[in-house]
This record gives C-alpha cells, structure tokens and sequence, in this order.
C-alpha cells in the first residue's frame, strides 16, 4: 500500500489548499532487550586488557593414611591455576540534529534530546549484540585493526588455544550445531554444568526464538501417529491459555528461560533458523567497563547540535565451564 500527501501540488484549484494531516507519533520497531548485558555482574575495569585467574579443585583422595606416617611430600596447591583475559572494546554512537531541525516544529519531536536518546538505545543493542558474538579477541595494532572484546559464543566453543584444556567448556555442555534439541538434550546439558559448579539454580537459558519455540513444545507428546496431546495452563477465569515456558525444573535446580534480542544473538548457519542460546550462570560473567557509558556534547559549529554516546568495556566469562552453549538447533 502507498501513501500519498494530502497537500496536492497537481490540483491549482480547491486543493492546493488542503492543509495536511500528520499525525504526532513516531514508530520505531526494534528489540530492544538485552538479557546478557542487564544479568552480568557490573565491575570496573583498569586497564584495556582484563585479566583473571581461574582454579580448580583436585579430585578427592578415598586412601587413608598409615598411622604414625609422616608428611614427605608437599602439594603446590597453586600449580593448576590458569590466567584468562579479554580485551577491552570501545563502543560509539553519534547523533546530529540540524540548527533549522531543531527550531522547526516536526513529528517526534526530531530534537537533540531524541537524537541523544536513540542513540543510547542503539548504543546498547551493539553491546548486547558484541558480548553475544562468536568473535575472537584482536590487539589493537595501530594499522586500522581496532581492539576487540572476544564473545560469549567463542568462550564457549570448546575450542582448543582460547582456553586451557583443565577450564574449557565440556563438549557435553554443548549442543553443537545441527543437533536434535530435546528436552534430553537440556537435561543433559544442566547435568553437565552441574558437575562443574556443584550447582545449578542460578541458570539462566537465553534463547532466540527458533530455540524458545521448540522448548514451548517440550510440554507436548506425540499420543499415536496422527494425534499430538498438548499439555497446557487454561486459567479458566479468563480463558487463556499459556503455552511458554519461562521456568523449567530440573533435576539440579530450576532455569529461567529468557528471550534473546533476535538482533543481537548469533547467527546461525546451520539448522533451524535462530536455533541459537546460551546457558549462562551470571555468577560467572560479568562486564568490565574502563570508560562508563556517557554522552558527550560537541561544540555547534554552525550546522546544529551534535554530539556522541560511547563505554569501553570488556565482558569476563570467569569459568567457562560454568556456562552452556547451544549453537544451532535442528
């Protein structure tokens, strides 16, 4: 369907005085949610390389021990540690509104408040969408190549030379790409990260919303060849029924289950389309900023007001063997 201006320049007659109606609303359309940015723990960051050091804990000893033996040998206990880091990403938006923009009376308003306003919002999404990403860590080299945070996706992989072997993700906290989701395949990936932490009840699955729609189906079962038995929540009262799920108890603990910007989780090559989430502890991530988010208002050098938002931040995955991945469903 076409609009055309009810101003009509064509008719010399009645018409050309018409005057036009333009209604005082501004739509934007987009998803604005960013689940893994607002859940990680908050910290500040010194340096534009974060780094942190991880442990584990030996496998315990059933062995007794000889009375009257003396200690002969000793444990370095510290030997096992690993360093893990991130680079720190600079982040920015710019916005502009022109002098006579701004004095003319226009829908929206088109303002330098709005302007500053979207641009936050935008500035967000491109965070949410860069600590969701698949991408490696890049060094700064003062040749165009600018310094890069690695993503939730490539910590997770499992992936040899990111992360010493002793702190990787386990294969079985991932669902790698083209796998058959199930309600098994969950279970079998909380069980998984369970046997890293010992816990389980701070889960959180961010899914994009191929993987959401599958696990909605977890509550039906295929009664015979030709009949699906659904089991739903009917609230009689008002006659509705629910058919998602946003809690899910498992044998470890209960998870939320969140929806993922569709903007900002990674895309999938494989499988059904947006099949993609991640199962994160936010206990053990977290966002490191150098620089806060902030606006910054440039001089007006005759065109208008003008100015820019921008963070430099880093995301810190502290284990991630606390966290599971699903890449792409099928």
């Amino acid at each position: 369907m076409s609009f055309t201006n009810t101003f009509d320049t064509t008719n010399t007659g009645s018409g050309v005085s018409n005057r036009e109606d333009l209604t005082d609303v501004l739509t934007i359309l987009a998803p604005e949610e960013t689940p893994i940015l607002s859940s990680a723990n908050k910290q500040r960051a010194s340096a534009t390389n974060v780094e942190w050091t991880v442990d584990s804990l030996s496998a315990p000893q059933t062995a007794g021990i000889s009375e009257g033996a003396d200690v002969t040998s000793f444990t370095d206990q510290f030997a096992g540690r690993a360093k893990l880091g991130n680079r720190v990403q600079k982040f920015r938006r710019d916005y502009m509104v022109s002098d006579m923009q701004e004095a003319v009376d226009s829908v929206g308003p088109a303002k330098i408040a709005q302007a500053e306003a979207k641009a936050i919002r935008e500035l967000k999404r491109d965070i949410e969408a860069t600590i969701a990403g698949t991408q490696d860590l890049a060094v700064e080299n003062g040749a165009g190549v600018a310094s890069q945070l690695r993503g939730l996706g490539d910590w997770l992989d499992g992936a040899a030379g990111n992360v010493p072997a002793a702190f990787q993700t386990p294969a079985s906290s991932i669902a790698a790409t083209g796998t058959a989701f199930s309600e098994t395949i969950l279970n079998n990936l909380i069980s998984s990260v369970f046997r890293v932490t010992g816990s389980a009840s701070n889960l959180m699955l961010v899914a994009d919303t191929g993987l959401r729609r599958v696990i909605a189906d977890f509550a039906r079962t295929t009664a015979s060849a030709t009949d699906n038995v659904r089991s739903v929540n009917y609230d009689g009262d008002s006659g509705s029924i629910k058919l998602s799920v946003d809690l899910y108890e498992s044998d470890h603990g209960v998870v939320s289950i969140v929806n993922g910007n569709p903007d900002c989780m990674p895309a999938v090559t494989g499988g059904v389309a947006n099949g993609s989430g991640y199962l994160v502890n936010p206990e053990y991530y977290g966002v490191h900023e150098l620089i806060p988010m902030g606006t910054t208002r440039l001089p007006n050098l005759g065109g208008g007001e003008r100015g820019f938002v921008d963070c430099a931040l880093t995301l810190g995955v502290y284990h991630p063997g606390a966290h599971g991945y699903i890449q792409a469903i099928s």
